[in-house]
């Protein structure tokens, strides 16, 4: 009787996470399906059977340059995310192995920062890159991005460095490294599997941050959500372009998360209690 209580109860949990990932999916099924239907079809209304047209994909492309914002995309991303760590690696080392009374309150105000309303900052931050010439360029908002996710990067490799037992520096001190050589050579590669959740969490981030890059760039360093907001214009909103440009966004963070789903995981549960 057990058994088959515990055999009911486990086929009607895998159906509600079978639904919830349903639910979840639906929004960008529903945006592929959209991007597969002309103009005329994607403003009709709700259909789930598309016309299977890349007209809209051959349009996105030909009217604006997509591999131009898809690799400012890349940079950005990529370029904040290793920007994030070499900052938040020795700073999370110093809380977790030498902390003060006021870590756990410093750690509550960096965390703080990411409850403020991006608006509540706009103007001293584009008058900032006005006035320093940061505006529409890629240096400017790789050192955005990385201010805005290093709250959350020093908290996860916080929490992760707490799981490595402080004996083990002990040890390698006593064996004569430096502290360069203790974070480098001894730190890192213990913590290799929640650094490179980290990693990949930020570059997600990055890549989907809309607020900052629609208000700081133009041209130049546009990336792809930038992209996306260029199919809005005042002659009113084509869906299936939108749905096609949209599309050819998160497809590359799509396919990354789906060949790192396992790293993914295994690093956001790295310490947890088994």
């Amino acid at each position: 009787m057990a058994r088959a209580v515990t055999r009911n109860a486990r086929i009607g949990w895998t159906i509600a996470a079978w639904a919830v990932a349903l639910l979840i999916f639906f929004p960008i099924l529903y945006t592929i399906i959209t991007s597969l239907k002309s103009e005329q079809e994607a403003i009709a209304g709700f259909d789930l059977i598309p016309s299977f047209t890349l007209e809209s994909y051959q349009t996105v492309q030909s009217q604006n340059n997509y591999w131009r914002p898809f690799m400012n995309s890349v940079i950005l991303s990529v370029g904040s995310t290793l920007l994030a760590l070499v900052v938040a690696i020795p700073a999370a080392w110093a809380m977790a192995f030498s902390p003060t009374k006021r870590t756990k309150d410093i750690l509550m105000w960096m965390l703080s920062t990411k409850m403020m309303p991006a608006v509540a900052v706009l103007v001293p931050i584009y008058l900032i890159f006005l006035r320093t010439g940061l505006m529409d360029t890629r240096i400017g908002l790789t050192i955005l991005l990385m201010l805005i996710n290093l709250p959350i990067v020093v908290w996860m490799l916080y929490t992760y460095f707490r799981e490595i037992p402080g004996e083990i520096l002990e040890a390698a001190r006593m064996d004569g490294a430096s502290l360069r050589d203790e974070i480098l050579y001894v730190l890192t590669p213990m913590a290799i599997p929640g650094i490179a959740s980290t990693l990949l969490l930020n570059i997600i981030l990055a890549w989907n941050e809309a607020f900052w890059t629609i208000q700081l760039t133009t041209t130049k360093a546009a990336p792809l959500s930038a992209f996306i907001a260029s199919f809005s214009s005042p002659q009113g909103l084509f869906w299936a372009k939108l749905s096609a440009a949209s599309v050819m966004a998160i497809a590359p963070i799509l396919v990354l998360g789906w060949f790192s789903q396992k790293q993914l995981v295994r690093g956001l549960t790295f310490g947890a209690v088994k």
